[in-house]
This record gives C-alpha cells, structure tokens and sequence, in this order.
C-alpha cells in the first residue's frame, strides 16, 4: 500500500460542506472517483481513473495519478487544498 501513497495530500469536497476528504493515496482516489465524484460525464475525472489504474498496476509512479486527480478535482471545483505550494499567512 505504501507504494501507493501520494507524496502529499490533496484536500477535496465532493459532496456536502461540511464532508471535506483528505486523500492520501491512489486507492482513496480511486474510490473517491468511482463513488463521490459529482458529475461522472467529465473527461479528466475519466483520466484520472485511467491514471489510478496505471499506478495501481504498477506502471507509473504514484504522483501520475495524484496529478490526474487534482487536475479532475479543479475541472469539478471539488478541490479545496493539495498542499503543493507553502501558505502565506
């Protein structure tokens, strides 16, 4: 599982307010994609299953489908924080 785990979380809010999820690996996108995704006709949310699949098959690294999944997250306005960038106070 551990191979499976993104460097960094990603923060998204799928459904209600106060229901943020906090994804810390492929798998928990994965589901979160297959599961909780508002609008399942999006093209990158699709990618972003493609990209789970290839990681959990072992073909690409873990960051390819945190990549996807964040990309999908912005497309859906799903996405609240991915903790790439330092915070200013």
């Amino acid at each position: 599982m551990s191979k499976l785990r993104f460097h960094k979380p990603v923060r998204v809010q799928p459904g209600r307010i106060d229901r943020d999820k906090v994804v810390l690996s492929t798998k928990h996108a994965a589901e979160i994609l297959l599961r909780d995704w508002p609008d399942r006709g999006q093209k990158k949310r699709e990618r972003a299953m493609r990209a789970c699949l290839e990681v959990i098959k072992g073909r690409k690294p873990p960051s390819y489908a945190r990549n996807a999944f964040i990309s999908a997250a912005r497309d859906a306005r799903i996405l609240l924080d991915d903790w790439t960038s330092p915070r200013v106070c």
